[in-house]
């Protein structure tokens, strides 16, 4: 990861309220965490922005972590057209029917128990990993439960914020 100022950190740093908003809203849609972060500009390193984004996470309320869940499709299922959620959850691209399957059964009883979709920081893993997760994490209780969620948004919010101040251009 990138630890220094890049164009997309300085262009981050410098854009309009508005505008660093909206692109902060794509990293985590809760706008608690948003308003942090934005508040704290203009970071020095991209390091800066993300033990900032930490810092927030960690602040985050049940109704926070609930407004920043909404925004995750669930696994195996990207947002239509949303090249994001394709990408991160691309380890289920090529899972077979029976592991879709079932992963929709298995998503479909945790959204019942916790009453919010299941979420991990799927970069990198292979749907029979995010499968295994899932019929772990089933078990635990809601409290454990939301401090899991919150470690896991934090870590794709560092990918996502990677992404944002390694980015070149403007999309």
């Amino acid at each position: 990861m990138t630890s220094g100022t890049t164009p997309g950190l300085t262009r981050f740093n410098t854009s309009a309220e508005g505008d660093a908003l909206a692109a902060l809203h794509e990293v985590c849609s809760s706008s608690a965490w948003g308003s942090k972060i934005l508040a704290q500009r203009p970071y020095a390193t991209a390091e800066a922005l993300f033990l900032a984004s930490d810092a927030a996470m960690a602040e985050l309320t049940a109704e926070d972590l609930a407004e920043a869940m909404a925004g995750h499709p669930p696994i195996g299922r990207p947002k239509a057209g949303d090249p994001t959620s394709s990408r991160e959850q691309s380890g289920m691209a090529g899972a077979s029917a029976e592991l879709k399957a079932e992963m929709l059964e298995l998503n479909l009883a945790y959204q019942e128990k916790f009453g919010h979709v299941f979420l991990i920081c799927a970069t990198g893993r292979t749907g029979e990993q995010m499968r295994d997760a899932i019929r772990i994490r089933i078990e635990n209780s809601p409290e454990q439960e939301r401090e899991i969620v919150r470690t896991e948004l934090g870590k794709i919010n560092r990918i996502r914020l990677t992404r944002l101040v390694e980015t070149e251009e403007e999309n």
